[in-house]
């Protein structure tokens, strides 16, 4: 169960459904299920975008569904040290805990509703890990990691890290009162999350109780995607038919909808899918390993300036050593 909840959701500012005379809504154009696959040192993912074109993802490039997995003890995996350049990564931890250090000096504990933030901007190295007491006792590991690209004026920023935490997300309901939305990132219905993005973009984790509908007004300048964390559920205006680990792409418009399926099981009672949804940057993408350029010659440049030591050091009292 993600760990950020309400008990009264009538209590919640109300996302007001647009108006269906002027509302534009936007068509399902496709319907992909990821792939499983593992990450780092070991721990089990969903590769979110995989077999989707890069020009229906811009501006986003990855992204992984870190488990749901319930560790046994001695369990738990992380990653190795390890460097990024031309991109933001997006840690989005619903249930477990992470540690995060870099080579800038940003870092901390992710839990429970937590983001990490971080541009890499013209370089970074970090690390991330479940603390040691996870790894001894087990327990539930569930999240996201989110790439977001940045335009070429941006591609060597100063690396910057931005701790969110769980109580500063901005909780709405839905206008049916039977949807919880918690605004990441971006703005929705005038309401702004606290995240501080390079790219125009929002990004938002709703649950669905059974039978409930979302209707969102978007951005008709940006792109819109829908992941299915867990449960079952319907998209777009079509109403077809997602289910846990598939990702809804849409078409043009200025409003979205997606809905929760009345009937979901013993492990998902509920609907829970993150919303996505970016002003594309259309520009030339070169993309390899932990890094994200515009052309191939700029990925040789940050290898070479990688194994030259220019992208950082590791600090002398890292973790994971």
């Amino acid at each position: 169960m993600p760990a950020v909840t309400c008990a009264n959701l009538l209590a919640l500012p109300r996302i007001e459904r647009p108006d269906p005379a002027t509302a534009t809504v936007r068509p399902v154009i496709s319907l992909t299920t990821a792939p499983g696959g593992f990450e780092g040192e070991g721990f089990p993912v969903r590769r979110a975008f995989a077999g989707v074109p890069d020009h229906l993802l811009d501006p986003f490039v990855h992204m992984d569904q870190m488990g749901e997995v319930d560790y046994a003890p001695g369990e738990p995996r992380g990653t190795a040290w390890h460097p990024h350049r031309g991109f933001e990564t997006v840690t989005y931890m619903i249930d477990g805990i992470f540690e995060h250090q870099d080579s800038v000096g940003g870092g901390g504990v992710i839990t429970n509703g937590d983001t990490q933030w971080m541009t890499a901007g013209g370089g970074i190295l970090h690390i991330e890990k479940p603390p040691e007491s996870l790894v001894v006792s087990g327990g539930l590991f569930h999240g996201i990691q989110l790439w977001v690209n940045l335009p070429r004026v941006l591609k060597m920023t100063p690396p910057r890290y931005q701790d969110i935490g769980a109580a500063n997300q901005v909780l709405l309901a839905s206008h049916d009162g039977g949807t919880l939305v918690r605004v990441i990132a971006g703005e929705i219905a005038g309401h702004g999350g606290s995240a501080q993005t390079h790219t125009p973009m929002a990004m938002l984790h709703a649950t669905l109780s059974p039978g409930a509908e979302l209707v969102l007004p978007w951005a008709a300048t940006n792109n819109a995607l829908v992941y299915a964390l867990s449960g079952y559920g319907f998209a777009g205006p079509e109403r077809q038919a997602m289910r846990q680990g598939q990702l809804a792409v849409f078409g043009d418009g200025d409003t979205l909808t997606v809905a929760a399926a009345e009937g979901q099981n013993s492990s998902s009672a509920m609907l829970d899918v993150l919303v996505l949804g970016g002003e594309p940057i259309r520009e030339p993408l070169a993309k390899y390993g932990p890094f994200v350029m515009n052309t191939s010659a700029e990925l040789q440049t940050a290898f070479d300036d990688f194994r030259a030591g220019r992208l950082g050091q590791i600090p002398a009292d890292h973790i994971g050593h």
